[in-house]
């Protein structure tokens, strides 16, 4: 697979909520990783510095480790894929196995991935797999096909080798469905993401933003990256929204909604109420915003503020949030209401910032 051959690009200012990537230009290498390239693949690092950019604050954690990939000279690719495994293994509330369940007790699991050649997979409704993000990246690289769900990615997920996980759910989950059974009232929580102690991270890797109630936690893990290529990739992983009608989707398995990438514009990844990204396909709208020549959070900010009109008095009672990544390495964020936070790595560390938002 041949790599985009671009020119090079100088780094400038951000616009709002955003950040910038200067200085460090990585030199010509004539292996990758120790291995010599492949189809063609060119030798030579792009002038390019890599960025990491992730959701919430559990993007501290998982964009470590896609640093060490993407940082190295590896691709953006398996970068978002690994760095997101990370969250997909941690004990939390809405990602992976040990995710609050749908409204039958079941945890159901969606993930997507794309490349910078507009290549992507994604599964959902996805059980008893721990690391769907994975199985998507299969289905985008052995199959003819873009989505499985349900049974058959369990199936296909099984024949590439994923172990099947024992029928349970952890014990905070447990916990958490037991106390919902007593009402059985669907109703998202603003900002769940910020719910358990801050002790959990490293308080070096806060800066330069800490939180101001004390706790965190997350939702969706989206993240997106530039490698030294100048190449974009991007991912997305969740257990979906707690105590859900069975069979629900939201946004993150779709492709162009809860995750877009175009190499010669940027990437996108959005967290918060599905429902309400998909309504406005929301991960491409705001590439085709950056498309128009917007900074990233700017195009954020556009996209955010189409979904505050179309849901009017309702806006008040969800969260919709963008990152978004754009060939300069330029990175940026917005969301419809306080309390957003999201990652950057770069050379210069591992930092979380506070977006900016319409309230």
């Amino acid at each position: 697979m041949s790599m985009d051959r671009r020119k090079f690009l100088n780094l400038s200012g951000l616009g709002i909520s955003s950040f910038t990537i200067t200085g460090f230009i990585p030199k010509s290498i004539q292996t990758l990783n120790g291995q010599e390239p492949m189809n063609g693949q060119s030798t030579t690092l792009r002038n390019i510095n890599p960025v990491v950019v992730a959701t919430w604050d559990a993007g501290l954690a998982a964009n470590l480790a896609a640093w060490k990939i993407i940082g190295a000279g590896g691709k953006a690719l398996d970068a978002v894929e690994n760095g997101v495994k990370v969250t997909e293994d941690e004990i939390n509330c809405c990602v992976g196995l040990s995710g609050n369940p749908d409204r039958d007790g079941h945890v159901t699991l969606d993930a997507s991935i794309m490349d910078h050649e507009f290549n992507c997979g994604s599964v959902a409704f996805l059980e008893r797999i721990k690391h769907p993000i994975s199985v998507a990246r299969r289905v985008m690289e052995k199959t003819p096909h873009v989505m499985l769900v349900g049974v058959g990615a369990q199936q296909f997920a099984l024949s590439e080798g994923f172990p099947l996980e024992p029928n349970t759910l952890s014990k905070d989950a447990k916990s958490s469905y037991e106390n919902w059974l007593k009402k059985s009232e669907y109703k998202p929580v603003i900002n769940i993401e910020r719910k358990q102690a801050t002790s959990q991270l490293d308080p070096s890797l806060m800066a330069p933003h800490k939180l101001s109630n004390g706790e965190w936690n997350h939702d969706t893990i989206g993240m997106i990256a530039l490698d030294s290529f100048g190449n974009l990739s991007g991912s997305c992983t969740t257990s979906g929204a707690g105590f859900k009608m069975r069979g629900r989707l939201g946004d993150s398995p779709i492709i162009g909604a809860g995750l877009y990438v175009d190499n010669e514009v940027g990437a996108v990844v959005a967290t918060g109420q599905g429902e309400d990204v998909i309504r406005v396909a929301g991960a491409s709208a705001v590439v085709e915003q950056m498309r128009q020549g917007k900074s990233p959070a700017e195009a954020c900010k556009f996209v955010v503020e189409r979904i505050r009109r179309i849901k009017k008095e309702k806006a008040k009672d969800i969260q919709v949030c963008f990152i978004a990544l754009n060939t300069k390495g330029e990175a940026g964020a917005y969301a419809l209401h306080k309390g957003f936070n999201y990652a950057v790595h770069t050379k210069d560390g591992n930092k979380l910032f506070e977006s900016s938002s319409l309230d």
